[in-house]
């Protein structure tokens, strides 16, 4: 994989931004820009006491979350956990999973994906938000490609018991 060779500095509002239906996205780093697809950075800005999605599970990359700012919550596994601003959360591989904001104000991450790569993923459901809402077949297949797996009839339940919404 190709990488860049010069520095390269992603200011508050560079990168393509747009909308996965609960939460945002912000692309910063592709896999591209990164010794050998190494990982890639995306910006989640989450409304307060919104779920980001449905329990799900990746076969092929950890997730890291660190919290920019407001309080996220997280399900891994079993385990509840809070974060606040300057923590980090290490969603690995292979555990069922899903993230929420859990503060009334805006919260703000920055996830780190390794390997890279599931940005495109982020990318796809963008485009494919802007025609309307896709479908749960859809969503399924589109998961499917990039080794996710999801349990779209968890969200009734997380939004019970956290307190938050979804969509």
């Amino acid at each position: 994989m190709p990488t860049y060779s010069a520095p390269k500095i992603v200011g508050p509002n560079d990168g393509k931004a747009g909308n996965l239906g609960s939460i945002g996205v912000r692309f910063m780093i592709d896999t591209e820009e990164t010794h050998a697809g190494g990982f890639s950075l995306v910006e989640h800005p989450l409304p307060p006491r919104r779920l980001a999605a449905p329990l799900h599970k990746h076969s092929r990359e950890d997730e890291y979350s660190y919290v920019l700012e407001g309080r996220m919550g997280a399900l891994l596994g079993d385990d509840v956990v809070y974060a606040e601003a300057g923590d980090l959360v290490h969603k690995p591989r292979d555990q069922w999973h899903t993230f929420w904001n859990a503060g009334d104000e805006p919260c703000r991450i920055l996830e780190i994906i390794a390997p890279g790569g599931f940005e495109d993923f982020f990318d796809e459901l963008v485009e494919a938000g802007l025609a309307g809402a896709p479908d749960l077949e859809w969503l399924g297949d589109l998961g499917a490609r990039y080794g996710m797996e999801f349990d779209f009839e968890s969200v009734p339940v997380l939004c019970e018991r956290f307190g938050v919404s979804f969509g």
